[in-house]
């Protein structure tokens, strides 16, 4: 037992020894791996084995060293945006600008200092496209996104992670987003963030205090990972439905910026050119097979009266889009032509 346990343990400081991990941390790790040898013969070896084990899995596998390259071209991002986004220009002027800064001072060569610009935060009302636009500003800058939702959210440590002495402890949502996205200078969507508990509201906005301050997120500090992470290079994005529940000093450390609602002529536009041709795609429909009259429009864009946002309106083209489906399917055509005189039948009741 004894010369397989010192043989595993071996095994796991050769992980560690040869992954990307800062050299202080690796240190560290290798005092406690030498540690555990003298419990090999004790029965809390195992717990504290597949404790380390993780640990190390954890540690090993972030992005300490791996960056994504910028793709800083303002004429690709706001292509980009344009085929996400009718509308909404001065957001995109403000994200062109945002972009434009970090290529000036990639080019003078300061580019620690890129991140130094505002960090956004959307606000408005459902369907208004506050979570889309974020990831198109992710595309267009060629970055990975991680989206973590704070809906519901009640417990900082959903941030920050909990102890590795506690049994089935992980780090928090930051450090995962990291992980999932691969790179250190990845964009992080914090999303909702005016939705979190009114019990934990006060702990939450001391967490992103830390992680929205460029003076303190170059040394994030995870609970379950106990070492300093830079977040310095990541962009956050925040998203909120209205501002009232956002603390003073999180509202100081962001840019809000109000995302408007659409009028009845823009959503038509959005339907006919962003959302109808996605939602045929979607359902595997050649773009042929349905044709709808313009004057229907205004009935599939608020069939239920006011809505801010675009949320209705999709889900009104899905279910038309959906009956033409079946109909298809049950052979019973091929081209469909949505009119004032059949649109009741097309339309979910």
């Amino acid at each position: 037992m004894s010369d397989t346990a010192f043989d595993e343990i071996n095994l796991l400081g050769e992980k560690v020894k040869t992954s990307t991990v800062p050299d202080e941390l690796k240190a560290s790790v290798q005092i406690r791996l030498e540690q555990l040898k003298k419990l090999t013969n004790s029965p809390t070896f195992l717990p504290e084995y597949d404790r380390m084990n993780k640990y190390i899995d954890w540690i090993t596998i972030l992005p300490w060293n791996t960056k994504s390259q910028d793709n800083l071209d303002l004429v690709n991002a706001k292509k980009i945006l344009d085929q996400h986004h009718f509308g909404l220009e001065e957001i995109k002027e403000r994200v062109l600008e945002y972009l434009a800064v970090m290529k000036l001072k990639q080019e003078k060569g300061e580019s620690q200092d890129i991140y130094r610009a505002p960090i956004l935060c959307f606000v408005g009302l459902v369907g208004t496209g506050k979570t889309t636009i974020a990831f198109s500003i992710a595309e267009a800058l060629g970055r990975k996104i991680a989206r973590i939702p704070f809906g519901g959210m009640g417990d900082p440590l959903d941030l920050r992670g909990q102890s590795k002495m506690h049994a089935e402890a992980e780090p928090g949502k930051i450090i995962k987003a990291l992980r999932d996205t691969g790179t250190r200078n990845s964009v992080i969507l914090l999303d909702e963030i005016d939705r979190v508990t009114d019990q934990g509201r006060a702990s939450i906005m001391g967490v992103l205090v830390e992680l929205l301050d460029p003076g303190q997120n170059h040394a994030f500090t995870d609970h379950y990972i106990d070492y300093p992470v830079n977040l310095s290079e990541c962009i956050f994005i925040a998203t909120a439905n209205n501002t009232t529940n956002i603390s003073t000093a999180v509202m100081d450390r962001i840019e809000p910026i109000m995302m408007p609602s659409y009028t009845d002529q823009e959503k038509i536009t959005i339907g006919q050119k962003y959302v109808f041709p996605r939602v045929m795609k979607a359902a595997g429909l050649p773009a042929e097979s349905l044709k709808i009259d313009d004057d229907i429009w205004a009935n599939l864009v608020r069939p239920l009266g006011y809505d801010a946002g675009i949320r209705t309106m999709e889900r009104t083209i899905g279910g038309v889009v959906r009956k033409v489906a079946r109909l298809m399917v049950e052979g019973k055509g091929t081209e469909f032509h949505v009119t004032s005189q059949n649109v009741k039948e097309f339309l979910p009741q």
